[in-house]
Order: C-alpha cells, then structure tokens, then sequence
C-alpha cells in the first residue's frame, strides 16, 4: 500500500510501565482519514452567517474562533460526513 512521505509515524510517551510490546509488527498502514473513505463535508447555512457576521464586524486581521460539529461514518461504511453546525467565536481575554 501507498504512504505519503509527508506522513509521520506516530510514537506514544515514554513510561515506566508498558501495556504491550512497542516492537513495531507487520506492514506499515495510512491512518489518514481520507485513505479509506470518502469525506464530505456539510456547513448550516446559519452557522456560516454567523462566522462572516462576526468576521466583518472585527476590526483585527487575525480572527480567532471556532467551527463545532460531528463527524459521521456513512451508512453504507464507505465515507464520512462532517456536519458543522455551532459557531463559537471564542473570547479576546
């Protein structure tokens, strides 16, 4: 199986204690979400008015805010959909 060169592999933290043994066994394997399935993505059209709203009415270039939502593994098992549909515009403190 193909692997991007820009993947990494992931390493756990080092402890005193080991549940299972970190020698690596079989073939290498993508993780990446797009990999396996076929992603889509579904935005509320009330939660995109609230993010312009609050993007226009702040005067700094650089916004800082949030974009909540779920992810769901399709019906049939072949792909996923990512619902956004809270808008969090953080706080400035």
């Amino acid at each position: 199986r193909f692997v991007p060169r820009r993947m990494v592999p992931f390493s756990f933290p080092l402890s005193k204690c080991a549940l299972w043994d970190p020698v690596p066994m079989g073939d290498v394997i993508g993780a990446h979400v797009t990999y396996y399935r076929n992603p889509k993505l579904s935005l509320v059209e009330k939660t995109l008015r609230l993010a312009y709203r609050h993007a226009k009415q702040n005067e700094k270039k650089s916004l800082s805010c949030f974009l909540l939502g779920t992810l769901v593994v399709d019906e049939d098992g072949e792909g996923i959909t990512l619902t956004i549909d809270r808008f969090d515009p953080g706080r400035e403190v």
